[in-house]
């Protein structure tokens, strides 16, 4: 069996679980200019799953996936410390010319 296998096809329901939200701040926003997108994905998603559903969703070719699991930090709430959730965040790279307004919405 070879090294690489042909990623199985992710359905449209399984699309909209693996992209959860676009992630705007000031540094995903920089990244907007080498046609990059930024999304908080779920925790369990792959990068050939990530691809798929950005590529299903939004009808535009993409070129890589970065993905990021970040950490939770420690914080207090109302006195008692406690521990945010882990989340992961996946950097999309689109094919020259492809692009994705994440104002707009799906």
């Amino acid at each position: 069996m070879s090294a690489k296998t042909k990623p199985s096809t992710v359905s449209r329901a399984r699309m909209y679980e693996v992209i959860r939200a676009p992630l705007i701040t000031e540094k995903t926003t920089n990244g907007s200019e080498h046609n990059q997108v930024t999304f908080r994905v779920a925790s369990d998603a792959t990068k050939p799953e990530i691809k798929q559903a950005v590529e299903g969703l939004f009808k535009v070719k993409v070129k890589a996936v970065n993905t990021v699991t970040v950490k939770g930090k420690a914080k207090v709430f109302k006195g008692r410390p406690g521990l945010r959730s882990d989340w992961k965040k996946a950097v999309v790279s689109l094919v020259e010319g492809h692009k994705i307004d994440v104002t707009t919405g799906l």
